[in-house]
C-alpha cells in the first residue's frame, strides 16, 4: 500500500527487503517537491544516494533533476546468451580472467588518462577509434555530439571521453561469465558513461542549484535542485544526457566484443546465442502516466513494460537474472536494478574479512584481496528477497550464476 508523503506518495515494492531510514527520507524529500506527478515509486534494492535513493523511479512534470539521474549517466547491463556449456570451461577460467582483464582496462589509478590504468592510456585501439567516429542508428557519431555540447559547454570537453570508451571502471561494475539453469555460458556486463558522463552530471547538477536560487525555489535538499522545462539550460541537458546514453551504450557493446574476442581464441567452435540485453538503470526519459506527459528518472531502476527484457544482477557471489517486464502500472513500468547496497562501503570495509570475502565466492574465479571487500556479496541486500518482493513487476526468464568475476 502507498505511503503518504507531506505532499505525495510513495510506493514501495519492499516486503521482506530491509530499507534504511535515512533512504525512506530521501524518498519523502523526493515525493514532497512539486514537481513530482502521482507518486515516487521505490523498488526493492532501494537505498541511500546523493540526494535521492538509488532504487528509485521519480516522475517529473515539465522538469528534471539533474542529480537524481546522476553522474554515471546511462550505466546499465549487458548480457549475451554463447553456444558454451559448463564443461568447456573447468580447465581454463583463470586464464580467460586474466585475458580479459588484459583486453579491456579497468580499476582507477589516477585522473589522468596517461597513467590511469582504467583507460587507454596511449594509442586509442582502432575498435575504439571506429566506435567513437562513426554514426549509428541514425546518430551522429558520439565524436561529433560531444563536440556540439562542448561548443555550448567547454567544462564538458575536458574529461577522459574516448580514453574511457570500452574501459569498464570501478565499484560495482563488472565483467562476468556465468552458467544459466541449463548450464549455458552467458557473458555479462555492468557499465556506464564512465568519466564523461560523470562530467556531464557534475556540471548540470551545479547548473541547477544555480537555478534553483537563482528563482527562489525551495527544495527540501540541496541535490534535488532541478531545472524546469522553461528554463534556457533544459533541452542542453536533456541533449547531453541522451549523448551519455548512447556512449554507456556503445560501452558495453565495445567491451562485449572485446570479451567475445578472448573467448573466441580460447575456443575453436563458438557462437552467440539469441537472446542479447543491453539496458540503461540510470536515465531519464519522456514517458506517459497517469493522464501526463513526464520525465521518468529511473536512478537505479529498469523499464520494465510489458515484454520488456532486463538484467537484474545479485553480488559476486550470488544469482543475477534475466528477466521480462510485466508493465506494472504503479512502479510506473519498472524493476530494481540489482541487489542493492546492503551498507556503505565504508562499513562493509571495516566489517569483512578477505578470509569472510573468499568463502562467499568460493567457486567463483575472481580477485579475492581486501580492497574488493566492499563489493563481497555481504555489503548487498539479499538477491532472493528482491525479487520476491518484485514479483508482480517481472518474469524470470533465465537465472545466472558467474564463475568468473572482473572488478575494478
Amino acid at each position: 500500500m502507498p505511503e503518504t508523503a507531506r505532499q505525495g506518495r510513495i510506493e514501495a515494492w519492499v516486503d521482506g527487503v530491509p530499507v534504511e531510514k535515512a533512504a525512506w527520507q530521501q524518498l519523502v524529500n523526493v515525493a514532497a517537491l512539486p514537481i513530482v506527478h502521482h507518486h515516487v515509486a521505490a523498488m526493492p534494492d532501494v537505498h541511500l544516494g546523493y540526494g535521492a535513493t538509488i532504487g528509485s523511479v521519480i516522475p517529473c512534470y515539465k522538469a528534471v533533476i539533474p542529480a537524481a539521474v546522476g553522474v554515471d549517466i546511462g550505466c546499465g547491463m549487458m548480457a549475451v546468451e554463447t553456444s558454451l556449456r559448463a564443461e568447456h570451461l573447468p580447465d581454463c577460467l583463470e586464464s580467460i580472467r586474466f585475458d580479459i582483464e588484459a583486453s579491456i582496462p579497468h580499476g582507477r589509478s589516477s585522473g589522468d588518462h596517461r597513467q590511469d590504468k582504467g583507460s587507454w592510456q596511449q594509442d586509442i585501439p582502432d575498435d575504439v577509434a571506429t566506435a567513437w567516429s562513426r554514426p549509428k542508428a541514425g546518430q551522429p557519431p558520439l565524436m561529433r555530439g560531444l563536440k556540439t555540447l562542448s561548443d555550448k559547454h567547454p567544462k564538458l570537453a575536458q574529461s577522459n571521453n574516448i580514453h574511457h570508451l570500452g574501459t569498464l571502471g570501478t565499484g560495482n561494475h563488472f565483467i562476468e561469465l556465468c552458467l544459466d539453469e541449463a548450464d549455458r555460458v552467458w557473458i555479462m556486463l555492468h557499465s556506464g558513461s564512465r568519466g564523461v558522463g560523470n562530467r556531464i552530471g557534475s556540471y548540470f547538477i551545479s547548473k541547477a542549484k544555480e537555478e534553483v536560487q537563482r528563482r527562489g525555489l525551495k527544495v527540501p535538499h540541496k541535490d534535488l535542485a532541478y531545472l524546469p522545462e522553461d528554463c534556457r539550460l533544459f533541452n542542453e541537458y536533456i541533449q547531453a544526457v541522451d549523448w551519455a546514453q548512447r556512449y554507456a551504450l556503445m560501452n558495453r557493446e565495445v567491451m562485449m566484443a572485446r570479451v567475445v574476442a578472448v573467448l573466441k581464441a580460447h575456443f575453436e567452435t563458438f557462437m552467440l546465442g539469441k537472446m542479447a540485453v543491453n539496458c540503461h538503470h540510470n536515465y531519464v526519459a519522456k514517458e506517459r502516466h497517469y493522464g501526463a506527459t513526464v520525465w521518468v528518472t529511473r536512478k537505479g531502476a529498469l523499464r520494465a513494460r510489458r515484454g520488456d527484457y532486463g538484467i537484474i544482477p545479485g553480488s559476486m557471489g550470488a544469482r543475477s537474472y534475466i528477466v521480462q517486464g510485466k508493465g506494472n502500472k504503479a512502479s510506473f513500468c519498472s524493476c530494481s536494478h540489482g541487489a542493492g547496497r546492503a551498507m556503505s562501503r565504508t562499513v562493509a570495509r571495516k566489517r569483512f574479512s578477505v578470509e569472510a570475502h573468499e568463502k562467499a565466492t568460493r567457486g567463483v574465479c575472481c580477485r579475492k584481496d581486501k580492497s574488493v571487500l566492499d563489493e563481497t556479496p555481504a555489503a548487498y541486500k539479499n538477491i532472493d528477497a528482491v525479487m520476491k518482493a518484485q514479483e508482480d513487476l517481472v518474469t524470470v526468464l533465465h537465472t545466472l550464476k558467474q564463475v568468473v568475476c572482473v572488478k575494478g
